[in-house]
């Protein structure tokens, strides 16, 4: 057992698909795996391991923000050997041709949080997907008919920002929309050379104000799911 996950050496998976949302976990499991087995419980923060198409996966939730999901990152990386971790999650568009349901491939990850201060002192490190499951993922929707939209995306350390137009600078350098915590994936996934891979679901528009309902938003997004699980 690690601190925050009470499985057993083995119980894990190689690979594992981490939504923030524990209940999204469950979801994922129920719906897409076969002899699916529930190895966490400790906080609520469930996770499952199955089998899709005979392969072993396991899915984990983080919780939200990248100081709850570096705990779960690192335990799976360090205590559990895993070797793959796709964050399947929601985010918010930034960008008018981005709509509600679109697919985003976070390429990079800029940040508001203050992680990689400590590590690099005067200095921007650009946290990146790997290129190999980064490829995969799109090779794989452009297959299967599934549009994605690709690029920079910002892990932002506040949900409820005072500046309500803060954004539009983002969108203005590019940036696709906004979630929490591919940035602290990225970053760790680096340090102990493992792959990673953020695929995003659009919840909702800071442009357009349109929003998902909190049901899709826990037993939805199929599509990024599908992907997720095939690029392994």
């Amino acid at each position: 057992m690690s601190v925050h996950l009470e499985a057993k050496k083995g119980d894990i998976a190689a690979t594992v698909l981490m939504p923030g949302d524990p209940l999204r976990a469950k979801w994922i499991a129920e719906t897409f795996l076969e002899e699916v087995s529930c190895y966490n419980r400790v906080r609520g923060m469930l996770g499952y391991t199955g089998l899709y198409k005979g392969k072993r996966v396991s899915v984990q939730g983080s919780g939200m923000g990248i100081p709850s999901a570096m705990i779960y990152y690192h335990e799976l990386i360090n205590d559990y050997n895993v070797k793959n971790i796709i964050r399947v999650g929601s985010a918010g568009s930034y960008q008018k041709d981005i709509k509600v349901r679109d697919i985003v491939l976070a390429m990079a990850a800029s940040t508001t949080s203050g992680i990689n201060n400590s590590r690099f002192i005067n200095a921007d490190y650009s946290p990146t997907a790997d290129f190999d499951l980064l490829m995969r993922a799109s090779l794989y929707a452009r297959q299967k008919g599934i549009p994605i939209k690709a690029g920079n995306v910002l892990s932002a350390d506040e949900f409820y920002e005072d500046d309500k137009e803060a954004y539009k600078l983002w969108a203005k350098y590019g940036v696709l929309c906004v979630e929490m915590e591919a940035a602290g994936l990225y970053t760790i996934a680096a340090k102990y050379n493992i792959k990673a891979l953020a695929i995003l679901t659009i919840s909702d528009s800071l442009v357009t104000g349109e929003q998902s309902t909190i049901t899709e938003r826990e037993s939805s997004f199929n599509e990024m799911i599908e992907i997720a699980l095939n690029i392994t």
